[in-house]
């Protein structure tokens, strides 16, 4: 008697990141609105999902007073 065949099962790539800081958005449309931003978008690196943007290491102070000139009232979260 064969087994039926298993469906074929797909590998998620996975990157592990220390020590960083991120950006985390009520909305998705507030972290387009940030990325559209020179100011802001040159410090992230990359877009880890519709709300959560990836800040370049070592710039977190940086990002935080740019959020607060903007009007913006950060959370940090150590």
């Amino acid at each position: 008697m064969t087994r039926p065949a298993e469906p074929e099962k797909k590998r998620i790539r996975v990157r592990v990141h220390k020590n960083v800081a991120l950006i985390r958005t009520a909305e998705p449309l507030m972290a387009e609105e940030l990325l559209a931003r020179k100011s802001l978008a040159r410090w992230v690196v990359g877009r880890l999902s519709e709300t959560v943007l990836l800040v370049r290491p070592g710039e977190p102070e940086a990002v935080v007073e740019e959020l607060r000139r903007i009007g913006q009232t950060p959370r940090i979260v150590r």
